[in-house]
This record gives C-alpha cells, structure tokens and sequence, in this order.
C-alpha cells in the first residue's frame, strides 16, 4: 500500500481543550445534562451559556419520542418551537408516524386506520411521501408486524433517527449548530478519508 504524504499532517495539532469542547459539545447536543455537569466539574470548564438553551425542554421532547409518546412529543415541541412542525413537512410526517407505528404495536389496529386516515394520507397527494407512507399502512397487513418486511420502522433505531431529526431542527431554529462539534469532525473526516482514497487510486493508476 502507498504511503500517504507525510506533509497532510503537518500543523495538525488537537489540544486537550479542543478535545473536551468536542466531548463538552456533544453532551450537550444530545441533552445528557448530568453527565456534562459530571465532566464539567472534573475538567474545571465552564458551560458556555448557548449550550444551556432549552435542554431541559429538548431532553422532554426527544425522551418523548424516543419511548414512543409522539402525541406527547408534538404537544412539547409545538409548545417550545411554535410552527416548527407546521413548517417542516418532512419531520411532521416522521413524527405523525412513530404514533401509527405504535398503534400498530400496540394491536389497535382500528385506531390505526383512523389515525391513518385522518393525519397520515393526506401527505399521500404528495409524491415523495407516498413510498413510506405505503410502507406504514402494509403493516396492518401483518399480525405480527415486527416480522414484516418493515420491521425497521418498528425499531429503536428509527425512532432514535426521528429524535435526532427533530433535535437539529429545534437547534437549527435557535441559531445554534445542528450537528455536535464531533459530529462534524466526524464528517470532515470521512470526506478527507474518501479524497485520499481517490488520490491514492489515481497514483496507482498513473504509474
């Protein structure tokens, strides 16, 4: 394999401060409030004051949708970010959606097809809905539906996707970073790792 040019890392320094901000900085994005006073008070950094905004209220709303109570969910969010979902169509959706699946879960299949009727279909006069929004209502059709070819939409993985959504989007409408300190690095990253890649394919290629 090639080596990489040792030159790309030069004046690439990561001090220790940097690395708690980052730690500091998801913590907090992710509303763990507890465990950022907890590194706080063993670090002896301070809270900069923009990370304190509603996270109490943020922590409320995705715990909300992350134990499945979507109604609950759209109650605090309206309550904290008024329009946010009436603007966001997509995140509207999404959330509308935890509270089918769950009545599906919970075998209240009746309810299911109201709630279906009367939130969910009208998103189907829009084409880019009309895939998934087909998606949620085939899982009436199975009896056990946790073994339906849409099993992902009953898992914890997809209601954490809506939650994360749903936290970038009240940040972002707060003017804050939607995405945590390592999230973007990771990301940043990733994009330096493919360029390398295609820097090194390309060397092998002209030889």
């Amino acid at each position: 394999m090639m080596d990489l040019d040792p030159r790309l890392y030069e004046n690439v320094s990561v001090s220790d401060n940097d690395v708690r901000d980052i730690v500091l900085s998801y913590l907090m994005h992710n509303c763990y409030k507890e465990t950022a006073e907890t590194f706080l008070s063993s670090t002896g950094l301070k809270l900069p004051i923009d990370y304190t905004v509603d996270v109490d209220k943020r922590k409320a709303i995705l715990n909300s949708v992350l134990e499945g109570d979507a109604v609950k969910a759209i109650k605090l969010t309206d309550e904290l970010v008024p329009n946010l979902l009436e603007n966001d169509k997509d995140l509207h959706f999404d959330i509308l959606s935890l509270h089918f699946v769950e009545l599906v879960r919970s075998r209240k299949c009746t309810e299911a097809v109201e709630f279906g009727k009367k939130m969910l279909t009208p998103f189907g006069k829009i084409p880019k809905y009309v895939e998934k929004l087909e998606d949620f209502l085939a899982l009436l059709a199975y009896e056990e539906p946790e073994k339906s070819p849409m099993f992902h939409l009953l898992s914890p993985e997809y209601r954490q996707n809506v939650a994360d959504s749903l936290n970038r989007a009240i940040l972002a409408n707060a003017n804050l970073p939607a995405y945590s300190s390592l999230e973007r690095v990771i990301q940043q990253s990733t994009v330096v790792r493919q360029y390398l890649q295609q820097e090194v394919g390309k060397a092998f290629l002209n030889k």
